[in-house]
């Protein structure tokens, strides 16, 4: 009973809603790599994803409880004319995911650019297993930022396991009608793609920041969430002032 307390039950509230505001560039993620699977499988991709990335996200909480103190250990140093960081754990993982991220994007990006690319039956597929796997490593490396601060937030690891399988039950709920909107708005996929590709530049900068990184003897700094929130906003604003315009333009030429 000692958990049903005021200040649980907030911290509780307050860790459902990080997970989801923290989740967002994951759910677009998702919506967009299960596009690479077949168009009968890609609800279950969708499920299974986010269903082991829960159990993955509890097994990795678990973990950072025990073993904090090695993801923040030094793996490696580099010391150079360009290049000059101290790498943990913690940083390799986010610099990957960013790495990652960018690829995907960038991919996307480039098969939209051929000729063909309106057409699905040119899309090139994924295997199911590939795709479910990626999912739920990317859900991971998400997450990695978001089970740091839950832990600062409270020490019940029951606390943290609930908002953990909340949140993985909105994304549930919610990936459906997101890759639902992209399918029918294809326009807005651009827009995905170009958010998605902001987002490893986050994990990246983020990445950076926590080896300490120095290039060419300027410090690598984060970029912070007010100026990635801005930039998504200008990015969604100027697509709808956009597409707006052109049905305008289209309704005069008719």
């Amino acid at each position: 009973m000692e958990l049903l307390t005021y200040h649980n039950l907030l911290t509780l509230l307050s860790l459902v809603l990080l997970q989801f505001v923290l989740g967002l560039d994951n759910l677009l993620y998702i919506a967009i790599e299960s596009k690479r699977a077949k168009i009968e499988h890609q609800r279950n991709v969708q499920r299974i994803g986010i269903y082991g990335a829960m159990v993955l996200r509890i097994v990795l909480l678990f973990v950072l409880i025990k073993a904090i103190s090695s993801f923040e250990g030094s793996v490696f140093t580099i010391h150079s004319s360009l290049l000059v960081g101290d790498f943990n754990l913690h940083s390799l993982i986010v610099l990957f995911g960013g790495v990652f991220i960018i690829y995907t994007a960038t991919s996307e990006i480039i098969h939209m650019l051929n000729l063909d690319a309106h057409e699905d039956g040119d899309r090139k597929t994924k295997s199911t297993n590939a795709i479910i796997l990626s999912i739920i490593l990317m859900n991971l490396i998400f997450s990695f930022d978001s089970i740091l601060v839950a832990m600062a937030l409270t020490d019940e690891f029951l606390i943290m396991a609930i908002a953990i399988v909340t949140g993985g039950l909105i994304m549930i709920f919610l990936v459906d009608k997101v890759a639902s909107f992209l399918k029918k708005n294809r326009m807005f996929e651009v827009l995905g793609l170009f958010i998605l590709f902001i987002v490893g530049i986050m994990l990246l900068s983020e990445g950076g920041h926590l080896a300490h990184l120095r290039i060419l003897g300027n410090e690598v700094t984060p970029m912070s969430k007010t100026t990635f929130y801005f930039v998504i906003t200008t990015l969604i604003l100027v697509d709808t002032v956009q597409s707006i315009y052109q049905k305008n333009l289209r309704k005069g030429k008719t």
